[in-house]
């Protein structure tokens, strides 16, 4: 053999060995798909997002992995938009992942469901399971559950119920105001429910569905929430939908109660400022103040490394109990395999990061834990997005409050 021949040969067979290499080690990790908006109107939310998922990786790639192999987010944006999350997907699938983490929009869970449920049907070697950590309109675990989805988040009814509650005896005239979509749609339903309930001393003195993502100008809607009369507004709207309505209420003066969902995040507590302390209310899986009082080194830690890299607070304590959660059934099933994993999730119990009992109902694969409702406050340890001001705590539902009914009729495999 000719040496030119021989060197060509020598540099095939390395190139094959590199590639080989490289499959290996891709197989040596377990591949998570995970997908946000990390373009568009509601990139901030997805870029944190995306960077609290990271850090809770790298935690449990700290502590072993799975099966002696760690996680690895392969990330994808899909824009907000549907048809881009079932390119995604279909990205997933095609790389044999065996999971798919989504949390921003409810729009976009509700396709992954129906895009999940058809693609193990044609599929079942190459099955996927949709972890869930923030789609949270009702209906996903309830007339569009399935065996193949699992939720980590809260869902709208359990919100709605803690936003009810929240509000003060005083409060007798409010103003609800969500987004036009499928998880507005179910505040609007689920907040309407629980003010019968709960609260029917109080009017309604507004409620109005908007665009999603479309408003640039919120002013229009302060000055209707003002001549309205309300005490209180009550919003499930995220994003810039919630960002740019505190702005233009901070700039009006608009002297209300805010009742919301998610204050705590993508730039929204800057917007509150210091006009906004003592009258905006959140609901919070996680607080890094609760986490401070309760002393845990370990916990602390958790808060102070995260803080040292990142300008915004650590909220997404769901992420790290979602990989808690799936390290522990990938271990149990010995496998990825989504039948064995999705057997292994149902009815487990675990300890959250703040040392509460939390479980995954077998009935519709809902997370039941617990919540605070936290009021942004002066003279807390850990300020919000360098305000100054931070999130303290005013009141905890423990997971048996939240373990609201299901409707849920799911279909198992094979049956």
């Amino acid at each position: 053999m000719s040496r030119r021949i021989w060197n060509t040969v020598a540099t095939i067979l390395t190139a094959l060995a590199v590639g080989l290499g490289s499959a290996a080690r891709g197989e040596d990790t377990i591949k998570i798909g995970y997908t946000d908006p990390l373009s568009g109107p509601f990139a901030v939310v997805g870029q944190q997002l995306l960077q609290q998922a990271q850090y809770a990786v790298h935690y449990i790639n700290e502590k072993g992995g799975a099966l002696g192999r760690k996680f690895e987010l392969v990330a994808y944006d899909n824009k907000s938009q549907p048809s881009e999350e079932l390119i995604a997907l279909k990205s997933i699938t095609d790389q044999r992942m065996p999971f798919v983490f989504q949390t921003a929009g409810s729009n976009i869970g509700a396709a992954l469901i129906d895009a999940v449920e058809k693609h193990n049907v044609r599929n079942p070697d190459n099955r996927v399971l949709y972890i869930n950590n923030g789609a949270r309109a009702n209906d996903l675990t309830n007339e569009k559950c399935s065996f193949w989805h699992f939720r980590f988040d809260v869902n709208t009814e359990q919100l709605a119920l803690m936003m009810v509650r929240g509000l003060s005896p005083d409060i007798k005239q409010a103003y609800l105001l969500n987004q036009d979509y499928l998880f507005g749609q179910s505040m609007q339903r689920d907040l309407r429910h629980f003010l019968g309930q709960f609260r029917p001393d109080i009017q309604l003195v507004g409620d109005e569905l908007i665009p999603l993502g479309k408003v640039k100008d919120f002013s229009g809607y302060v000055s209707k929430i003002n001549a309205s009369g309300a005490q209180a507004l009550v919003t499930g709207n995220w994003g810039p939908d919630l960002t740019l309505l505190i702005k233009a209420g901070m700039e009006a003066g608009l002297r209300v109660k805010w009742h919301t969902m998610v204050a705590n995040i993508g730039g929204t507590p800057t917007e509150i400022g210091p006009s906004g302390e003592g009258r905006v209310l959140t609901t919070q899986g996680f607080n890094e103040n609760v986490a401070d009082e309760q002393g845990d080194p370990a916990l602390k830690e958790w808060v102070a490394r995260f803080r040292v890299t990142h300008d915004f607070d650590f909220y997404a304590a769901q992420y790290r109990t979602t990989l808690e959660f799936l390290q522990a059934a990938i271990e149990k099933a010995g496998s990825t395999d989504a039948v064995k994993v999705a057997d292994a999730l149902e009815g487990m119990t675990r300890m959250d990061m703040l040392g509460h009992k939390v479980i995954m109902r077998a009935e519709d694969h809902q997370l039941l834990f617990p919540y605070y409702v936290s009021i942004f406050s002066k003279g807390m340890k850990y300020d919000s997005e360098k305000t100054g001001i931070g999130w303290k705590p005013v009141a905890e539902y423990e997971a048996k409050e939240l373990a609201l009914p299901t409707t849920c009729k799911m279909k198992r495999p094979g049956a």
